[in-house]
């Protein structure tokens, strides 16, 4: 049912998007902890003034983690029967995905790795260089498969349960860590556990939807061994160099299994593999640094809110990418570490891997950033990317790429796809923006972005209008190439040239290249307007379905095109109702991106509705039982920006502003977040109660200027850590500038001091567990 139009915002009222869910308020947590007596109670106002303060989370224990991560875990009943089903477990390199060997009884543990590729860049991403799959186990009961009861525990990242069959049990528990993918599988009754590597042929995944190239041969076919302490090994050389080497040993009920790749060694991976292995000493023992590891993850940010089934999807999230991603490794191709057939084996630089790092920001992660890693690594491969007369002053990426970045990038002028690495790098600046990390601007932003404007520069020319023009570009997979000024470009380009001059003035860089930036921004012609509003570019209306969001970038997630600015709303507006309203290619992430467009306007309800598209059985392409998503084959991007998308109805951080609780639905009255990492490097805390904010609390990890949207209405108390009032600003718009020094906290409330305790809300939506409860 639609909501009253005087409650919606004007984006909401344009379009047929999501419905508005009404809903009572929600209860408190029962047994929730109240406030310490030592100045976490108290009146506002100057009773409270000079009263320390702290918060006090109920989430401070091992066990209290442990319960509400055990609400989340993903449950399995039957067997899986397809990769999309199964539980997966990962470290950031090693992965294997569980399900039922096709027509067996077996049990097949995939084993793929991030490293293991092909070196041939002359058959290009999609062969030359593409990920290779390395084998998989199988686990192979000796009676028929009656039943399972599995669980894969979040907080102990760790896959356990029976296999029950006609002979009798088998209990097991299995992980990855350290490149080690650990196993222990106990019998009962008349069971045995009987355990096989299948190693699999060193060739593209991408066969399943064409031949290979002229000219290319394949891989030499594997050799196997035994080292001197007993341990199997599958050797897999490449004709383009390298080797790729499995080992695997079997002791008791355990198996460890560890994978290694070199480049350009063609025998280094083998000593790497059998070092895996020796590190890794048994089960219990890899087990205890796995969960050290893994418990130290979770703590370092929290949030809850009361839709069961959204909660736990948005959990397991955070475990999938921490499984797939971690800085200084490789940056995640489309399908992360969980190699399966696919058109796709590289890493695609249009959409994919910018939406599959976002959410690593809000939730506190930069362990997890291998693209900002990436990008650093491999600047040298970017130069190399554009023509050789260019090579001088700029960089670039083509669409797709091996984990070093190596694809040529075409020319503007011949309709090629030229802004993929300016848009990357918004992601390396948000993640400089969270940190405030210098080092990343001047190291790795800055040179980066400058190279890829430089590129822009060399074609942009004056039309007879005055104004600077870009000849032909390609908007990301749409099928028409406008004859100049795509509107894909033109928001990267006023992006990177506005960044430039803010980063040069940041790290007192007089750079000769500034005039030139700012007559850019000056000159520029304006993005292609028609009746529908934006334009894929100039004389190109967006007239037939697109899933991407290329066109929009400058209102999503550029922001230089938003919500406060009230002149722009109404082209937002119609924008995206007419982008949505071209259903037929839209995919899952055409309804996460429509949902964080609306969360920045303040419509939480429509943003909720075009959210829960995504997770809609009926749809084309919806999220899969295991929280994956699949088109022609995996795609990893698409569930990671549905929780970026919960971030931005929770904590928004944009154009030099903290917006807290922005867009909530107004179905969700009860909502935590807990040390969220915003823009400026703060980490928020807020909590939501019955539909109010109850306090903001603030940690400046930088000291940079704090310009709060709180969200409280009333007479508002601003205190520092110590108790004494913050010196603040009212900036309207229910904005306050607030003075908070490095490595201090400032709270924020209205009314009586609130119970400042962190705890999860009661669940209002419940929902069944995810795989195959």
């Amino acid at each position: 049912m639609d909501a009253p139009s005087e409650n919606r915002s004007p984006l909401a009222r344009r379009t047929v998007l999501g419905t508005a869910l009404g809903g009572a308020a929600m209860a408190a947590l029962p047994g929730a902890a109240h406030a310490e007596p030592d100045g976490t109670g108290g009146a506002a106002g100057p009773a409270s003034a000079g009263r320390p303060w702290r918060l006090r989370s109920a989430m401070a224990d091992d066990a209290a983690w442990e319960d509400f991560l055990r609400g989340q875990d993903l449950r399995w009943s039957r067997l899986p029967a397809l990769w999309h089903e199964g539980p997966f477990l990962g470290d950031g390199l090693l992965g294997s995905m569980v399900y039922r060997e096709p027509d067996s009884e077996r049990i097949r543990f995939t084993v793929q790795h991030g490293r293991v590729q092909d070196h041939r860049p002359e058959f290009g991403s999609g062969w030359g260089t593409c990920r290779l799959p390395v084998g998989h186990l199988t686990l192979e009961p000796a009676g028929t498969v009656t039943a399972v009861d599995w669980r894969l525990s979040l907080w102990n990242a760790e896959l356990t349960g029976t296999v029950t069959t006609t002979a009798g049990t088998l209990t097991l528990s299995v992980l990855i860590h350290d490149e080690v993918l650990a196993a222990r599988v106990t019998a009962g009754g008349g069971e045995r556990a009987t355990w096989t590597f299948h190693p699999e042929e060193a060739v593209s995944p991408r066969r399943i939807q064409e031949s290979p190239p002229a000219g290319y041969t394949g891989n030499p076919p594997w050799t196997t061994r035994t080292a001197a302490d007993g341990t199997e090994q599958v050797l897999q050389p490449l004709t383009g160099g390298g080797q790729t080497a499995t080992s695997y040993r079997r002791t008791g009920d355990e198996l460890l299994l560890g994978v290694g790749h070199s480049f350009p060694s063609d025998t280094a991976a083998e000593a790497d593999s059998l070092r895996n292995l020796r590190r890794a000493v048994s089960y219990a023992a890899l087990r205890r640094r796995h969960v050290r590891w893994w418990h130290g993850f979770y703590r370092k940010s929290f949030v809850s809110f009361p839709d069961q089934r959204l909660q736990s999807f948005h959990w397991i999230q955070l475990y999938k990418v921490a499984s797939a991603s971690r800085a200084g490794g490789p940056v995640m191709a489309t399908s992360g570490p969980w190699l399966e057939p696919t058109p796709w084996p590289a890493v695609w630089w249009n959409l994919n891997v910018q939406l599959e790092y976002w959410l690593i920001h809000g939730s506190n992660h930069p362990e997890l950033d291998a693209l900002a890693t990436t990008l650093r690594q491999n600047q040298e491969q970017l130069v190399a990317n554009v023509p050789e007369a260019y090579r001088k002053d700029s960089s670039g990426i083509g669409r797709s790429s091996d984990m070093f970045a190596n694809r040529a990038v075409g020319r503007p002028g011949t309709g090629a796809e030229t802004g993929d690495l300016t848009w990357a790098l918004h992601n390396v600046w948000l993640s400089y923006r969270h940190s405030m990390d210098r080092s990343l601007l001047r190291d790795t932003v800055y040179p980066v972005l400058r190279r890829a404007i430089s590129y822009y520069l060399h074609f942009l020319t004056p039309g007879s209008d005055g104004r600077l023009h870009l000849p032909s570009t390609l908007s990301p997979e749409y099928p028409v190439v406008p004859p100049q000024d795509t509107t894909y470009d033109l928001a990267l380009i006023r992006w990177g040239c506005r960044t430039l001059l803010e980063s040069a003035e940041l790290l007192g860089v007089d750079d000769e290249l500034a005039p030139r930036w700012r007559e850019v921004l000056a000159r520029l012609t304006p993005y292609p307007v028609d009746d529908n509003g934006f334009m894929i570019g100039a004389d190109t209306p967006y007239a037939q379905s697109h899933r991407h969001y290329s066109h929009l970038l400058m209102v999503y997630p550029l922001y230089l095109v938003n919500w406060d600015q009230p002149e722009n709303r109404e082209l937002i507006a119609k924008s995206v109702t007419h982008w949505q309203a071209l259903t037929g290619a839209h995919r899952g992430y055409s309804y996460t991106g429509a949902a964080s467009i609306h969360a920045m306007t303040g419509d939480g309800d429509t943003a909720l509705g075009s959210l829960r598209m995504f997770f809609d059985p009926t749809a084309r392409y919806p999220c899969r039982a295991n929280t994956h998503y699949t088109e022609a084959g995996p795609v990893i991007e698409t569930p990671l920006s549905a929780s970026q998308s919960l971030h931005d109805m929770f904590c928004q951080s944009w154009g030099g502003v903290i917006r807290v609780f922005p867009a909530v639905p107004s179905a969700w009255a009860d909502v935590t977040l807990h040390d969220f990492r915003t823009q400026g490097a703060f980490l928020v805390s807020a909590v939501r109660r019955a539909g109010v904010t109850r306090f903001v609390r603030v940690r400046s990890l930088a000291g940079e200027p704090l310009r709060l949207r709180h969200g409280l209405s009333g007479t508002l108390t601003v205190l520092l850590d110590d108790g004494s009032p913050a010196h603040t600003r009212d900036l309207g718009d229910g904005t306050l500038a607030i003075d908070l020094p490095k490595d201090r906290e400032v709270l924020v409330h209205s009314g009586s001091r609130p119970d400042l305790v962190i705890a999860p809300v009661a669940v209002s939506e419940p929902g069944p567990a995810w795989g195959l409860p």
